[in-house]
C-alpha cells in the first residue's frame, strides 16, 4: 500500500533523511522506531508533503505522491494523528470530529460520529466542551477520532501514547488492535516497545535517517542487545 525509497529530506543544508526505504502492506501494522532526532517524525512529514522531500520514490495506492501538496495525499486516502495532537483548540469536540470528515472511497461501513463515539465514550460526553479543556488523554482520542473521520486506508500515528497516563495508554491499543482487527493498515511511532511488540506486524528501526534493521515483532522482542543499542531499552 505504502512504498517509501531512496527518500532523502534535508532541511536547508542539513540534511536529515538518508535514503530512506521501507513499506506498510495492506492490512499491516508497522512501527517506526529509534531515539529522538534520527528522523521519524521527518520520515511521516516527507510522505505527507508536509516538508517537501528532495529525493526518492514515495507511492500510496499505486499513486506517486512524493511531490503532491499535502491536502491531495490526505485525499487519497492517509490519516494522520500528528504528534502533540494538534486538535483545533477552539473548536468543540463535535465540530473537530467533522471538519474534515469525508468518505471519498465509498466505504461500506464508514467511520460515523455514532462510530468513533462508541469507541471513545469520553469523547460523547465532552462532545460540546472546547477542543483546549481537554484531558491530554481525551485529544489524543479526539486527535485518532478526527482522523478516522476521513475513513482513510492507512492512518499514520506519530508518537501514539507519548505523556499519557497508564490507563489512557491502555485505551489507545486496545483502539489500535481494534483498527487492526477491522484490516486498517498503520504506520506508528511509539516509545512502549512492549506494547508494539504485542500487536505490530514488522519494525522499522531508524539511525540517523537510516534504516538499520526491520524484522518482526518475535525478533525486535527477543534481541535486547538490539534495543540497547539503538532504542535505549535498558539504558
Amino acid at each position: 500500500m505504502l512504498s517509501v525509497s531512496g527518500l532523502e529530506t534535508a532541511y536547508g543544508l542539513n540534511q536529515v533523511l538518508f535514503g530512506m526505504d521501507f513499506s506498510v502492506d495492506d492490512g499491516e501494522v508497522v512501527t517506526l522506531l529509534g531515539r529522538n532526532g534520527m528522523g521519524k517524525t521527518t520520515t511521516i512529514n516527507s510522505i505527507l508533503g508536509i516538508v517537501p522531500s528532495t529525493a526518492g520514490e514515495i507511492t500510496f495506492d499505486g499513486n506517486a505522491i512524493r511531490t503532491l501538496g499535502s491536502y491531495r495525499i490526505a485525499r487519497l486516502g492517509i490519516g494522520l494523528v500528528p504528534e502533540g495532537r494538534q486538535v483545533f483548540p477552539n473548536l468543540t469536540v463535535y465540530e473537530n470530529l467533522i471538519a474534515t470528515a469525508a468518505n471519498r472511497r465509498g466505504a461500506d461501513n464508514p467511520w460515523t460520529l455514532d462510530r468513533i463515539y462508541a469507541m471513545f465514550p469520553e469523547l460523547h460526553s465532552r462532545q460540546d466542551s472546547m477542543a483546549n479543556l481537554l484531558s491530554g488523554g481525551e485529544q489524543q482520542m479526539l486527535a485518532i477520532g478526527r482522523a478516522l473521520m476521513t475513513n482513510p486506508k492507512l492512518l499514520i500515528l506519530d508518537e501514539a501514547t507519548e505523556g499519557l497516563a497508564p490507563m489512557v495508554r491502555t485505551e489507545i491499543w486496545s483502539c489500535l488492535k481494534a483498527l487492526k482487527a477491522e484490516g486498517l493498515s498503520i504506520l506508528v511511532v511509539d516509545k512502549n516497545v512492549a506494547d508494539l511488540v504485542a500487536f505490530a506486524d514488522r519494525h522499522i528501526i531508524v539511525e540517523k535517517g537510516k534504516v538499520v534493521w526491520t524484522g518482526t515483532s518475535d525478533l525486535l522482542k527477543d534481541d535486547h542487545d538490539l534495543q540497547h543499542r539503538y532504542l535505549g531499552v535498558g539504558d
